[in-house]
């Protein structure tokens, strides 16, 4: 079982694990995969979900989001009030892609919103090849929207409603559960901790673009 409760992340991470949960399926075609989504199952979750058998959602549960985002900031306007002028030499003209302190670049959005199809139709693929013809044919499944886990069962999104210990009992027809979640030690639990604290002081200060599926 792949317990999962999240609302996604980077479209080339969902991709690495959703491959190599493919492959050991066709290493152990024996062997069941049931993915179990608890709170949230949306966007890059729910890219690696499909790579599983089936899917089981609580009621409430927020699924779907079957898109891609790149979103960021736009400043020309604050610094020309600020009087700030904005300096970058580049080698090759579109080094300077989609930068936050110049006005957009009609070229560059018409480029970046090609980057997006692209990705979002790799999303499609992956969803309708793990879901098949359980999906339902609605024209916003493919949207960016999200729905109560009800619903995304009615959609073929999901394939039923249970929890991570229902699905052990009642599928799998094994009453305890061996927890494979890797744990962090004493040493890693602090390194993760004085990292986000420093990497919060850093981004005070340093602005990120972003590219995620959401």
């Amino acid at each position: 079982m792949l317990r999962i409760n999240s609302p996604g992340g980077s479209p080339v991470q969902s991709g690495l694990i959703y491959d190599e949960i493919r492959r050991l399926r066709s290493l152990y075609p024996s062997m069941p995969m049931y993915a179990v989504i608890e709170d949230i199952g949306a966007s890059g979750a729910y890219y690696i979900a499909a790579a599983a058998d089936r899917i089981y959602v609580d009621k409430a549960s927020i699924v779907g989001s079957i898109g891609v985002l790149m979103d960021g900031w736009g400043f020309t306007g604050t610094m020309e009030k600020l009087g700030v002028e904005r300096r970058v030499l580049t080698a090759g003209e579109n080094k300077d892609f989609m930068d936050p302190f110049q006005p957009v670049d009609l070229e560059q959005r018409k480029h970046a919103q090609a980057l997006l199809n692209e990705v979002h139709r790799q999303f499609i693929d992956v969803v309708k090849k793990g879901r098949g013809n359980r999906l339902k044919d609605a024209p916003e499944l493919f949207s960016g929207l999200v729905w109560t886990g009800e619903r995304s069962v009615e959609l073929g999104l999901s394939d039923g409603l249970g929890s991570l210990d229902w699905v052990a009992r009642e599928v799998i027809k094994a009453e305890d559960i061996v927890d494979y979640t890797q744990k962090p030690n004493v040493a890693e639990r602090f390194a993760k901790r004085f990292g986000a604290t420093v990497a919060d002081a850093v981004t005070r200060v340093v602005l990120q673009r972003d590219f995620n599926l959401r």
